[in-house]
């Protein structure tokens, strides 16, 4: 099954436990309907706003940490109230989400739901907060010392340059020089060129699996 319904209960296993009583207070108050994906490589949640057939609803992907859990659906909660505040007249990511998203991490960093490290780079960015956590490389980097990690993932810029690695999808590259913010790497199969985030996970491919 590729979603499940969870259960408010269940959201549990998913955040910090100190914050689960706020949480279950907001998805009550606004009868969000909460669904727990497989992994999106692409998207860490999504909100869609209430109709006359459905209620608010939210997906998060349940392979996430609890930390990048509990932090993108606040992400996702900010969007739903902004929504309930402005309707469509504002900007998805503009001034006013901004202003509910501080608003209710603040609320969180006040039950001290996070460890002194992503505290840290949470508050480094609340006067002007970024429209996605992976866009703050900083945050990410941090959240990700909490992931389990299975598999042997490492990000893109652990990777030695020369080096090679693996997707999901089970294409190789090799990793090169650094150009602004992202790595060109060029696909061994095809010789194309492509740009990876540094804090892309990837699987390292040791050199002597190449040649066989």
């Amino acid at each position: 099954m590729a979603k499940k319904e969870a259960p408010l209960d269940y959201l549990r296993q998913f955040i910090p436990d100190v914050s689960a009583p706020l949480i279950l207070e907001y998805l009550n108050r606004y009868k969000v309907h909460l669904t727990i994906t497989r992994e999106r490589k692409s998207v860490l949640g999504d909100y869609r706003h209430a109709t006359h057939a459905n209620n608010h609803r939210i997906s998060i992907n349940g392979s996430l940490n609890k930390y990048s859990f509990l932090i993108t659906l606040i992400h996702e909660l900010a969007h739903l109230v902004t929504f309930m505040e402005h309707g469509n007249q504002v900007q998805s990511h503009g001034k006013e989400w901004k202003q509910m998203y501080r608003k209710m991490l603040e609320e969180f960093l006040r039950l001290k739901v996070f460890p002194e490290d992503i505290v840290a780079a949470l508050k480094k960015n609340l006067h002007d907060l970024p429209a996605s956590s992976c866009a703050d490389e900083h945050l990410m980097r941090i959240l990700k010392k909490y992931d389990k990690n299975p598999g042997g993932l490492m990000l893109v810029e652990q990777i030695a340059e020369g080096a090679s690695f693996s997707l999901d999808d089970g294409r190789v590259f090799r990793k090169g020089k650094k150009l602004r913010k992202r790595f060109q790497c060029v696909e061994l199969s095809t010789g194309k060129l492509y740009l990876f985030s540094a804090i892309y996970e990837v699987k390292p491919v040791a050199a002597q699996n190449l040649s066989r």
